[in-house]
């Protein structure tokens, strides 16, 4: 069976939320909401396609936004990718969503629906627009009666850190399938999360003692998605990774997957190493050939030798932090993670910072 490759595609930016850490609109608040029009979206689908059988890979979509329920074209484009046995993740809002919805879904092909809860309530509402927190908490079990994966990811900055515990227990009595989070990339004029490296930890240590909590109950359903990268660096530290005595070295093993195994397209048709990495522009969907992006623009982004700090740590081939937020905070993909709180190699003793 071939490996998958992730297309984070975004259909349209029309949304009926205005997010104020959406990066969408980050630069230019007024900007007219982009959609890419079907006969476009059918030309990306074969270049994906042809994209995958170059590679021997299978494509598979995480459809988003905006909201892409809301494009025109969003019900026609699933029968395409049906009818092409190509299945799909939704990344979107809850206020579309109804039982026939996600029926409907389901039978088109929806693995997974992701929704997103960035605080206790007042706080998601206040990222996000009031009544969403309930709205999204709500619509859990209409998507798990489906038969969808049902998926809760946060994003974590200063606003809402100290909150992540509650938002655990909370997502674990709304028994959602998944649980994951990430941290805000800096864009535009902000150049910080607003959190130190010591405080990440200490988040990474509380979660840990929680995800430990719930893995040991047999009535939790909800699984623990250790998704930020530094997760490997504190379990590293704390015994429960250990590099492999097998590894080659020069071969990549894990960390970010920007260069390895996953392209953003956009409403336009561009194509993005990563969406989350500003100015990552490295070709368009629509006009050019995939493979050629593939081999040509997304060089660079493999350079593993040029981060400042990860290419002295023994970790690079697991970690590298998240090159989005280094690169939003210091203008570098390949700047040092501003969370990563490691300062020496543990096994050379080199100082990394």
């Amino acid at each position: 069976m071939s490996e998958y490759f992730a297309f984070q595609w975004h259909i349209t930016e029309d949304c009926d939320q205005r997010c104020k850490h959406c990066y969408i609109f980050a630069e230019n608040a007024d900007k007219k909401p982009a959609s890419m029009s079907f006969e476009n979206m059918q030309k990306v689908v074969q270049n994906a396609e042809v994209f995958c059988n170059t590679f021997g890979r299978l494509p598979y979509f995480y459809l988003t936004g905006g909201d892409p329920i809301l494009h025109p074209d969003f019900w026609r484009l699933l029968e395409l990718l049906k009818e092409k046995d190509i299945p799909f993740t939704i990344l979107g809002n809850p206020f579309h969503l109804t039982d026939d919805v996600c029926r409907r879904l389901r039978v088109l092909g929806c693995d997974k629906y992701q929704l997103s809860i960035d605080g206790m309530e007042k706080t998601h509402d206040w990222f996000r627009k009031p009544g969403s927190f309930r709205e999204t908490l709500a619509k859990i079990p209409m998507i798990r009666r489906a038969g969808i994966t049902s998926v809760i990811m946060t994003t974590v900055s200063g606003v809402n850190i100290e909150e992540i515990p509650d938002i655990i227990d909370t997502v674990v009595a709304a028994k959602a399938d998944v649980f994951a989070f990430a941290r805000y990339v800096p864009t535009s004029c902000e150049k910080s999360t607003g959190i130190t490296p010591l405080q990440y930890r200490a988040l990474l240590a509380a979660c840990d003692a929680k995800f430990r909590h719930y893995e040991a109950d047999p009535d939790c359903v909800t699984f623990f998605n250790r998704k930020d990268h530094l997760w490997t660096l504190y379990e590293y530290e704390t015994g429960t990774f250990q590099i492999p005595d097998g590894a080659k070295p020069g071969m990549i093993y894990g960390g970010c997957n920007c260069g390895n195994c996953h392209l953003t397209i956009l409403p336009t048709g561009e194509v993005y190493a990563c969406r989350r990495v500003a100015g990552s522009l490295v070709g368009n969907a629509i006009t050019d050939d995939l493979s050629k992006i593939w081999i040509h623009e997304m060089e660079d982004y493999r350079d593993y030798t040029r981060f400042d700090k990860c290419s002295k740590c023994e970790l690079l081939a697991w970690c590298r932090g998240c090159p989005a937020v280094a690169k939003g905070t210091y203008g570098s993909f390949y700047a040092p993670d501003p969370q990563c709180w490691k300062t020496k190699n543990d096994v050379t003793g080199e100082r990394l910072a």
